[in-house]
């Protein structure tokens, strides 16, 4: 019996060892794994977030004298203005807590109260003075923004008084270029200097060689406390041409470029990258002479827009890589909420002309008015040293006689076809501009305009909205523009070029671009 005891003892004692055991274990692989874990944690918040940005023709950081336009759009997230353009190109405020239109001539602008440039000192209005005042010496991308400044005047430190020469619609989109500090460049020429400005944006400089910047975050920043910034460096690669920052982006070493190039795919392919489009600013259209015996008839007019199909000539002539256009500010602004689309419809433009008492006979559009016979011949100028256009024109001229409008393509010089766009003696005449950032209209309908167009009721809305501040009331008088313009036709828009952002997809975020900038929402950007 006394020997069953001990037995019973001695297997209890073992079991316990080898629980003991299990728990010993167990405990071990669990601190292990805590440890591990917090080394991972540990590693994870030591290693940083660095996004590689490819560009190429680099002249100068300072964006103030560059003509690389990746610096001026990353100059969006060093050197901020006093007014911003938001990625529908509304005015948003930037260094400014507020402003205001005082007058016809008269602006004020009032700067945030904890503005600091990166080192910590405060931005006030002085810089603005500076900024200004050395501008208008300057051969800038942003001269024109500052000419019709007739002077700057400080109200307190923080208060700025502009005059202008004269009244100039939409005038805040002027106030986008960058500040700099003039206790830095006081001594200094600042379009020879080759000192790095100081930042107030999100981030800043933190070192500059010949083959690239290096940018990491500005705890200066006004805003630094309420976005948390997720990208730490962002390293600006310089490339000799355009071609090699897209093999470098193919192999890898860099994250993003920005192009024009429309068939950049050719080069880098798709696998393993996206793209973000958005339309350019280069609007090409027909001006149609609305003081033509034709074609101050409306009707023509809403002939001619028909029967042109844009989708063809887009893709004809720029294996679309262009974008149809069907309005002067339709590059993604606030003010154009439509769709821009071809209003091609052969049968419409037949049914339009008849309407209007023309008939068509042995090949020929004709309508008679007292005793007197017209028919619809009309000229097409365009600039026979623009090649691209040249087809255009010729596709143009097709489209129409395909419903019966003859049309006579004159191929003249550059200088001629100035002359022709100076004097206004065209019937119809194929030419472009570079759209402004800001929404206004009166080189298209305003007074002497290109089509000798004239109408009462936009002439008084365009004379309403340079005063008008509430959004709404805005979109609004806009929206009555676009419907007199679609129904009076006095321009064809037809189309307008494409750009992109080109990344790699291993960089996530809210990316949006513009012709302003391409990096909106940069501060939730995250490189995987």
């Amino acid at each position: 019996m006394k020997s069953n005891i001990v037995k019973y003892i001695f297997i209890i004692f073992v079991i316990g060892i080898i629980i003991f055991a299990i728990y010993k274990i167990n405990f071990q692989k669990e601190e292990v794994i805590q440890e591990n874990s917090t080394n991972t944690i540990q590693e994870t918040k030591q290693s940083e977030s660095i996004l590689n940005i490819g560009i190429s023709d680099y002249d100068n950081i300072n964006p103030l004298i560059t003509n690389n336009q990746d610096i001026i759009s990353l100059s969006t997230i060093l050197y901020e203005p006093l007014l911003g353009i938001t990625n529908d190109y509304e005015i948003e405020l930037k260094l400014a807590q507020e402003y205001s239109k005082v007058d016809a001539t008269t602006y004020l602008i009032k700067l945030k109260d904890n503005l600091k440039w990166e080192d910590g000192t405060n931005v006030t209005g002085n810089d603005v003075k500076f900024t200004i005042e050395n501008l208008q010496k300057a051969d800038s991308v942003y001269a024109d923004n500052v000419k019709n400044i007739k002077s700057v005047e400080i109200i307190d430190g923080n208060t700025i008084r502009l005059e202008l020469k004269k009244e100039e619609p939409f005038f805040e989109y002027n106030l986008i270029f960058p500040i700099i500090s003039s206790k830095q460049f006081e001594e200094e020429d600042f379009t020879k200097s080759r000192l790095v400005p100081m930042a107030t944006g999100m981030y800043k400089v933190s070192s500059a060689t010949n083959e690239s910047i290096e940018l990491i975050q500005n705890n200066n920043w006004y805003n630094a406390n309420n976005e948390d910034r997720i990208i730490d460096k962002v390293v600006i690669n310089f490339f000799d041409t355009i071609g090699d920052a897209y093999n470098s982006l193919k192999i890898g070493n860099i994250d993003l470029v920005c192009t024009s190039l429309t068939n950049v795919e050719d080069y880098i392919g798709t696998i393993g990258f996206s793209n973000k489009e958005y339309k350019g600013r280069e609007l090409d259209f027909l001006s149609l002479n609305c003081e033509d015996k034709i074609l101050k008839n409306k009707e023509v007019r809403q002939a001619i827009n028909y029967a042109i199909d844009k989708n063809k000539i887009v893709s004809k002539v720029f294996s679309n890589n262009y974008y149809v256009a069907a309005f002067p500010i339709d590059y993604g602004s606030y003010l154009y909420g439509k769709e821009s689309k071809s209003s091609y419809n052969k049968e419409k433009a037949k049914e339009v002309l008849k309407d209007a008492g023309w008939e068509y006979r042995y090949g020929y559009w004709r309508k008679t008015e007292n005793y007197t016979t017209q028919y619809l011949n009309l000229n097409l100028i365009v600039d026979n040293s623009n090649k691209t256009r040249v087809k255009v024109a010729d596709l143009i001229d097709d489209q129409l006689s395909e419903i019966g409008i003859n049309v006579s393509v004159y191929k003249v010089s550059n200088s001629a076809y100035k002359n022709y766009l100076k004097n206004k003696n065209y019937d119809m005449i194929l030419t472009g501009v570079n759209n402004g950032y800001n929404p206004d209209l009166t080189y298209f309908l305003g007074k002497d305009n290109i089509a000798n167009y004239d109408n009462e009721e936009i002439q008084n809305i365009l004379n309403e909205v340079n005063n008008i501040a509430d959004v709404n009331t805005l979109k609004e008088k806009y929206n009555r523009i676009i419907e007199i313009y679609e129904d009076e036709v006095p321009y064809v828009c037809l189309y307008r070029n494409k750009n992109k952002l080109i990344y790699n997809i291993r960089l996530t975020g809210d990316i949006e671009a513009n012709n302003y900038t391409t990096y909106y929402n940069f501060a939730n950007w995250y490189r995987q």
